[in-house]
């Protein structure tokens, strides 16, 4: 997808292109550095701005934004799923899901919008080389929330193989409304089920901001799960959750939020910025992102 021309930049030259993560907070957003170092490495003209936005102030800053330089955003909590109504063109995993985390600006004035979770996800696995085609088969899924993250995660695992791909929240109602709309293989279950499916598990994925630095911790026993079962958290801050600590702790392979969210962003950087490739997620970046975070 070419990007269109710029009459302004977000520092007022005209040459440089810009994009931009918007949440309510976004100071704790990775996404500047991250997007910042490829730009560096492939020596690309460029920027990328964190922005605070209210939810109530999305359609108007949406709609600001093309005439000020900028040829998309990502959309970080709270914005995922209210971007869905404002997008004139969401990719398939975005129409199954209902939310989305990318828009790309278009020439014409439209919208598009992708859901780079549900690839993101999907290629951090298989980065990861802690699961393999043959074990995604033999399994089922426990996702941990509703939201769209969840869903995201939910439809990455489907494509791996998992089946069957348990929703689990606090609110029922919530993942049943989830699993239905999403079809395939999600299914919804209520917590009281929750042992009982980790002991089937192939894997189970947190999905949920339960954890996160400034939310409430998960409070979740894992005596039930299998140590062969790989755990993982969308959380990234901090890097090593609670959940992540508990199951490093009893053996079982885990994945950190920091993986999911430097493949994520391949999709965005490649739409704005055209590069001659896409960016490559690297050690190198990963250290990068890991001294940020006073993990390195």
């Amino acid at each position: 997808m070419k990007p269109p021309p710029f009459p302004e930049g977000p520092s007022g030259d005209g040459r440089v292109p810009g994009a931009a993560v918007l949440g309510w907070p976004v100071a704790h957003s990775l996404s500047p550095l991250l997007h910042g170092f490829w730009l560096r490495r492939m020596r690309l003209p460029g920027r990328y701005d964190a922005l605070p936005v209210p939810p109530d102030a999305l359609a108007a800053t949406l709609r600001r934004l093309p005439g000020q330089g900028f040829r998309g955003v990502n959309l970080t909590l709270p914005h995922k799923e209210a971007a869905f109504a404002l997008c004139d063109r969401p990719d398939a995993a975005a129409r199954r899901t209902g939310g989305l985390n990318t828009l790309v600006f278009g020439s014409d004035g439209a919208i598009s919008g992708l859901n780079s979770d549900c690839p993101g996800f999907r290629d951090a696995l298989l980065a990861s080389g802690k699961i393999t085609p043959a074990a995604t088969r033999r399994g089922a899924a426990v996702v941990l929330g509703a939201g769209g993250a969840a869903r995201a995660v939910a439809v990455a695992l489907e494509e791996l193989g998992y089946a069957p791909v348990w929703l689990v929240n606090r609110g029922q109602a919530r993942a049943e409304r989830a699993a239905e709309e999403l079809g395939g293989v999600a299914r919804a279950a209520a917590l009281t089920r929750l042992p009982a499916l980790l002991e089937e598990a192939a894997i189970l994925v947190n999905a949920t901001s339960l954890g996160m630095t400034g939310q409430p911790p998960l409070d979740l026993a894992l005596d039930p799960l299998p140590r062969a079962a790989l755990v993982a958290d969308i959380v990234y801050v901090p890097l090593h959750t609670p959940l992540l600590r508990r199951a490093m702790a009893r053996g079982n392979p885990v994945m950190d939020g920091l993986d999911m969210l430097m493949h994520q962003a391949v999709p965005g950087f490649t739409a704005w910025f055209d590069p001659p490739a896409p960016p490559r997620v690297t050690a190198e970046l990963r250290r990068t992102l890991l001294h940020a975070l006073g993990e390195g």
